[in-house]
């Protein structure tokens, strides 16, 4: 479905603007700085914008991950947090919330979404495991590989061309997991690994026809499906605008069928949630269950806390309401757009379509001229803080890591850097000041040089490496 740019909706019928479902009520002053301020921050941080002081981000876009806004329901549940080292109240009404909105039986609170991804990879995998996926991220692969597994990446084709207007780019390929399960054998598969919104495809969805053939696929094999739920509300609302049917549902409705055809899932609840901390896991099966609440208070915290206080927890049920709230899903979405159409506009290189969460600028476009080695994506990211002081980050060769085999970069198709909006943070002002940056080092494009790095960490090294620029 087709859709009329936010900033130019209703004016061939004379002017109607499209604005928040929220009024703001507080503020928080944001620092402006020099050039030389910020050339003298980035050497500081060897190049890596996951190590600058916030203190010296302007416009920070790093990531969605806990930096949301709270609604004024949120912070007044804060002070109702029962502190009880078991069995608060707070984990019920968090309970409940995660019963209603996506419909599992058992609940397990984490204090993140990594901490969910753990424990569920621990009670599931074995050595010599293997888990496919509709492409990996970062945290889930390496959670699956330490505990044993390898991951096969089952995504459609399409999902690696950024210009690939495929509407259900998140899409599982059929024909792909089954060509894996017939070479290494339905008993070796513990489950399915399916995220919503798929974050390094651009926030590609996953259709609703998709995962109902999934799970008819898998349930006679005896492989079970578990879901990715960081960003499953923005999931739902392309599959309302793009998937017969589903006009007329509301998120709510969408989201849980999606889920119905799931054995489970875990949340990073700092996303859709609107949380600054929390997570949980959630599974229909009681011996799993078992399994996970018993794994929980060896490494997160007791069953009923989980590594989150109790007022943590009552921000996150009333968060979980407050997410599935049609005019608050298509606000968030609608932010995106809003910067994605002006970088088309100018016809800067974006994955396509525009995602839920993120735009992901695609700097093998933006720097042609640029080696994967080289690091375009962490190029461009530094280059942009340079520029204005916004803070993006590399989704690209940096981010996928070295092949444990030969120890080689491992070099996927795409590198992009993501520009992550948090929500209800920002306006559309900050959206013009970031596409306006964007477009002034995609001027700047031909002096990029690229970077080399001088420190690598052993796991996950996109979050501590250090570069230095190529002379």
């Amino acid at each position: 479905m087709a859709h009329e740019p936010l900033h130019t909706m209703g004016q061939q019928h004379g002017r109607r603007s499209w604005a928040e479902p929220w009024k703001i009520k507080m503020v928080e002053p944001l620092a402006v700085t020099t050039r030389g301020q910020r050339e003298a921050a980035l050497a500081e941080a060897g190049y890596n914008t996951f190590l600058l002081h916030s203190e010296d981000v302007y416009i920070d876009l790093l990531t969605d991950s806990g930096t949301s806004a709270m609604s004024d329901r949120q912070w007044a549940g804060m002070m109702l947090g029962d502190e009880a080292y078991a069995g608060s109240r707070n984990f019920y009404h968090l309970e409940a919330a995660v019963q209603r909105f996506y419909g599992y039986r058992h609940l397990v609170p984490t204090h993140q979404g990594r901490g969910a991804e753990h424990l569920i990879s621990r009670a599931l995998i074995r050595p010599g495991d293997h888990v496919p996926g509709n492409m990996y991220f970062t945290t889930t692969r390496l959670h699956q590989e330490l505990a044993g597994a390898t991951f096969h990446d089952v995504i459609v084709d399409e999902a690696h061309d950024p210009e690939s207007l495929h509407p259900f780019k998140g899409n599982v390929d059929l024909a792909k997991l089954e060509r894996l399960v017939a070479e290494v054998g339905a008993e070796k598969v513990p489950y399915v690994s399916l995220a919503g919104t798929v974050n390094m495809a651009g926030g590609q969805p996953v259709s609703m026809a998709n995962v109902r053939e999934l799970r008819a696929w898998c349930e006679p094999r005896g492989i079970r499906v578990l879901l990715d739920a960081t960003r499953m509300v923005e999931n739902a609302l392309f599959i309302q605008e793009r998937e017969e049917g589903y006009a007329g549902r509301t998120i709510a409705e969408i989201l849980l069928e999606f889920c119905s055809y799931t054995d489970g899932a875990w949340m990073s609840s700092k996303k859709d949630h609107l949380v600054n901390i929390g997570g949980w896991l959630a599974v229909n099966d009681r011996e799993v269950f078992e399994e996970l609440r018993n794994l929980v208070v060896v490494y997160e915290g007791l069953h009923t806390y989980g590594g989150m206080a109790g007022r943590d927890m009552e921000a996150l049920a009333i968060g979980i309401e407050e997410a599935v709230r049609d005019d608050h899903v298509r606000s968030r979405v609608g932010q995106v757009r809003y910067l994605g159409e002006l970088l088309e506009e100018w016809s800067i290189p974006i994955v396509r379509p525009i995602g839920g969460h993120a735009i992901f600028l695609d700097a093998r476009r933006f720097y042609p001229h640029l080696a994967q080695d080289l690091f375009p994506a962490q190029t461009l990211a530094a280059e942009l803080y340079l520029d204005s002081g916004i803070r993006s980050m590399e989704r690209g060769i940096v981010s996928a890591g070295r092949d444990p085999v030969t120890g080689d970069h491992k070099r996927p198709k795409l590198e992009l850097t993501r520009l992550t909006i948090p929500r209800r943070v920002y306006t559309q002002a900050h959206m013009d000041v970031v596409a306006e940056s964007v477009k002034a080092c995609f001027d700047a494009r031909a002096a990029a040089k690229g970077l080399r790095m001088v420190h690598e960490p052993k796991y996950l090294r996109f979050f501590q490496a250090r570069f230095e620029p190529i002379a």
